[in-house]
């Protein structure tokens, strides 16, 4: 990484993020299921457990829900399916790639697992910071890192501007208006439907402090049920509700700031860039072979993973900087 640096490989400016999914050395038949109370304290010749079970158990957050299923051989894998094909137990590889080459800058093993595959990103922009003191402009990725609380991270944090799709949840296609209809007054905290009406968090004097704030990080503003009842706009709000109510995030500062980079022709060249990182994963399966794991365990699995991205790091540091010149391969 430090030598495609030091020639200029990378630019520093914009970094690409995502997350493809490689089979595990697990089979499905050998599993349990996830709320099955299994002893793994045995292990093959009465030996005690296996590596990858002894990091499972330490890495096992009691108090997180089990999952469908866990592999006896690699417990720390998840069970994961593409649409219309058998289950199967697999890693994510996760690559931050700097998008004027394709120099894959990090990479990070995790279990198939979309917020950890998100989590990863945070960690692996933050490692790179403090490795090679280098920090993106923007970062491009796809919608599963345009969560609330990602993009909340990615501009308030670390002043990163978000070229992702924003996730969204509010907008409706049943022809009944769409949380983007409601007009937001940050001074009054209030939001005014369509109608004029507003919706309010608290529409009665408190005698005790609340934050407003749900576990979830969002607030929640209601209509009220008088002005909803009387009003002409109702089948077309909350035909089935004696009230509306709009869920919004506390981080929709960020969320807005992340839609209005989506009209820009830098946002555009950045859908552009996405592909370079897609290609890499191409790479990965059909040239260098690897779509199944061989080792097991996060270690394993980190391993492999970093190999083959010091593999493909190597490649396009020959194919780039030391090709010889062009008068040198025609003699």
């Amino acid at each position: 990484m430090q030598t495609c640096m030091n020639v200029g490989l990378v630019g520093g400016e914009g970094f690409a993020a995502d997350a493809s999914i490689i089979r595990a050395n697990a089979n499905r038949q050998n599993s349990v299921p996830g709320d099955d109370d299994h002893d793994w304290t045995d292990g093959p010749g009465g030996e005690g457990p296996s590596q990858p079970v002894r990091e499972y158990l330490a890495a096992l957050d009691q108090d997180a829900p089990p999952p469908k299923d866990i592999s006896l051989s690699d417990p720390a894998s998840r069970l994961t399916a593409a649409v219309g094909k058998p289950a199967f137990f697999g890693w994510s590889t996760n690559y931050l790639i700097d998008v004027k080459n394709s120099v894959i800058m990090d990479v990070a093993a995790t279990p198939a697992v979309r917020s950890a595959e998100v989590d990863s990103t945070r960690l692996m922009i933050d490692r790179v910071e403090e490795r090679f003191g280098v920090k993106p402009k923007r970062l491009i990725g796809d919608t599963a890192y345009g969560t609330a609380e990602m993009l909340a991270w990615m501009v308030e944090e670390k002043g990163i501007e978000p070229h992702v799709p924003v996730w969204e949840k509010g907008e409706r296609t049943d022809g009944t208006f769409s949380r983007s209809e409601f007009a937001f007054d940050e001074t009054s905290n209030t939001l005014t439907c369509p109608g004029g009406k507003r919706l309010q968090q608290y529409r009665y004097p408190r005698n005790f402090e609340r934050s407003g704030v749900t576990k979830a990080s969002q607030r929640i503003y209601r209509a009220s049920k008088f002005d909803c009842g009387s009003c002409g706009l109702k089948e077309k709000c909350c035909p089935g509700q004696p009230m509306r109510k709009i869920i919004r995030s506390v981080h929709e500062a960020s969320r807005e700031i992340a839609r209005r980079f989506r009209e820009t022709p830098e946002y555009l060249q950045s859908r552009r860039d996405r592909k370079k990182i897609e290609m890499l994963f191409a790479h990965l399966k059909r040239i260098l072979k690897l779509d199944r794991l061989r080792l097991r365990g996060p270690t394993g699995a980190h391993d492999e993973f970093t190999l083959a991205a010091a593999a493909q790091n190597l490649r396009k540091l020959a194919m780039i900087a030391v090709r010889p010149p062009v008068a040198v391969q025609a003699a």
